[in-house]
């Protein structure tokens, strides 16, 4: 498949590299000292067996270099989805799949609402990866592994045929029943841990072994619940046990993306995330008061980080 990797943060350089590696044609789309360093240098990935280095590889700056592909990895962080949904135009051919890989809930809205709906599929990806540097990326945990599917559920040669890439790329690849159920069942994950998390300022196991920081998680997986289940989606029975069994496994210093984000001084997914739970509930006549409080707490520092007010 020709595929392009539009966002080359960890997610779109992991994912790009699997399918390089095994033979997909795959062109990644950057700016600024990435484009300079996965050009000149390549991409250089640590994995939990050792170091790869991946070079040449097929870079451009404009999407327009690229032109018409057959699907396109969306690894841009939640916030950025509106604008590069304008910015990925140029790759959309009539038989194009665009895959959102974003942590929330809300990126196929908006790909939608730029696109049109026939392009675009719901996804989701679990991986722990970050960036070293410009064209260095570290697997750190979690084997990798990504869901998508059509936004009406229904089966498609395309969504095959992309799902055997991710399948020849060695990556775990699943094609749900229910794509929106797969991502909400993520989101119950990664907005309660990561709410809890960026509030605290602690790791994994600091949160989950001390009992009133657990309790919070745990409020914060049954908030999520309410919301879905008020909004029609139906979550499985033991969904909360499941992801809190999740966090048990996770390393005691395990931290969420958007923590570091808010810890590093750097705009984060603070509204796709934790004011998602918020908004989704409000539309759906549920409340959710610890979202709302964590929401606040998070914001002045999101709004500062962003230049919107100083202090």
């Amino acid at each position: 498949m020709r595929i392009a990797v539009f966002g080359v943060g960890a997610i779109g350089r992991y994912f790009g590299w699997r399918l390089t590696s095994s033979g997909e044609n795959v062109v990644f789309v950057a700016r600024g000292e990435n484009l300079r360093v996965l050009s000149e240098q390549g991409l250089t990935v640590d994995t939990l067996e050792g170091t790869s280095v991946l070079h040449p590889l097929h870079v451009v700056e404009d999407p327009k270099e690229a032109g018409q592909v057959d699907a396109v990895i969306l690894g841009v962080k939640a916030w950025q989805v509106p604008e590069a949904a304008e910015a990925i135009r140029p790759l959309i051919g009539p038989d194009t799949v665009v895959l959102p890989l974003q942590n929330g809930l809300e990126a196929p809205t908006h790909l939608v609402k730029a696109l049109g709906p026939e392009c675009v599929l719901g996804g989701l990806c679990q991986i722990v990866v970050f960036i070293v540097g410009p064209g260095h990326i570290r697997h750190a945990a979690a084997e990798p592994y990504v869901a998508f599917g059509e936004l009406d559920n229904r089966p498609s040669e395309r969504t095959q045929r992309l799902q055997a890439a991710f399948r020849r790329a060695g990556v775990k690849c699943e094609i749900p029943l229910d794509i929106h159920r797969s991502m909400w069942e993520k989101f119950l994950l990664i907005a309660s841990f990561s709410g809890v998390a960026a509030v605290t300022r602690a790791p994994a196991g600091v949160i989950r072994t001390i009992p009133e920081t657990r309790a919070m998680l745990e409020e914060a997986m049954r908030e999520i619940l309410a919301v879905a289940k008020a909004r029609g989606v139906s979550l499985t029975a033991d969904a909360m046990n499941s992801t809190m069994s999740f966090i048990e496994g996770l390393a005691p210093t395990a931290t969420a993306s958007m923590q570091r984000d808010i810890m590093e001084g750097r705009p984060s997914e603070l509204s796709e995330q934790v004011g998602a739970v918020v908004r989704l509930g409000r539309e759906a006549g549920v409340d959710a008061p610890l979202f709302s409080a964590l929401y606040r707490s998070l914001l002045p520092q999101e709004l500062r980080v962003r230049g919107e007010v100083a202090f």
